[in-house]
């Protein structure tokens, strides 16, 4: 986490007022299935685990983005979510993990252009693998189902939704059966600049537990360059307005460092 910082305060002390291509880049990060490589480190803390509430977390999720362009009218987009838990205390009473959890992985066939409309959009199918290193890091569960995303970007507002659901279909026949659904309504703000403001819900629905996660974040990220690299750095906070037996509760932590590859 201190390294995460310090990078954080480095690139903000480094930023200064960008071109206005740079706020297009910004723009574009907004977008899940922009044709732009990024390589995101977002970590996040949460506490108040538990029935006591004593249980706290902490963990980056790395997720990558490449976009493959298909053809003159379609991408494919690979968003991957891999969890590297850091300290992880008292989730599961009396116990203390760290490792990496379950692999999400998504694939979106995007049209390259928006429609007549403005909408841009992809659809495709999103995988569970069960890549953890710890049973209580891992759902033991592979996963399968459907994706999308639809969104419209007009001037320095992005606004749209992400979901998935997801069945598992295959793993260890002593573990509990997964049919999750995730749901992420997210809105934007662009300065020219290159600053982005950030509000989204981040939400599940346990069809099993019939218990809903509803985590809202809201963010604040500078796009800028340091040694000729694009970077988007920054942070927030996020409020738990719900959250299934045993969870965390109450307020969280997230900061991000993204880097950017433009094409």
């Amino acid at each position: 986490m201190k390294v995460l910082i310090a990078v954080l305060l480095t690139g903000l002390a480094c930023g200064s007022a960008l071109a206005q291509s740079d706020a297009d880049l910004a723009r574009q990060l907004s977008n899940p299935v922009a044709a732009l490589i990024s390589v995101p480190l977002q970590y996040n803390y949460d506490e108040h685990y538990g029935s006591d509430e004593r249980g706290h977390r902490s963990f980056i999720n790395v997720q990558p983005v490449v976009p493959i362009t298909l053809n003159a009218e379609w991408n494919l987009i690979s968003r991957t979510i891999l969890p590297v838990v850091l300290d992880q205390a008292n989730v599961n009473p009396g116990t203390s993990q760290s490792g990496i959890g379950d692999i999400v992985q998504s694939f979106f066939f995007s049209p390259r252009e928006p429609t007549a409309g403005g909408l841009i959009w992809g659809a495709g199918p999103a995988l569970l693998l069960p890549t953890g290193s710890d049973d209580l890091l891992s759902g033991r569960k592979w996963g399968l189902g459907p994706t999308a995303v639809l969104l419209k970007q007009e001037g320095p507002w992005t606004y749209g939704a992400l979901a998935n659901h997801i069945w598992s279909v295959a793993g260890e026949s002593g573990r509990s059966d997964i049919s999750s659904t995730f749901l992420q309504p997210f809105v934007t703000y662009t300065t020219p600049t290159a600053w982005t403001f950030g509000l989204n819900t981040e939400s599940s629905y346990d069809w099993k537990a019939e218990q809903w996660s509803v985590p809202i974040n809201a963010t604040v990220t500078k796009l800028l360059k340091v040694g000729g690299q694009a970077m988007s750095v920054g942070g927030g906070v996020r409020y738990w307005a719900d959250s299934p037996q045993g969870g965390p509760h109450d307020w969280g932590l997230r900061l991000v460092v993204t880097f950017l590859f433009p094409k």
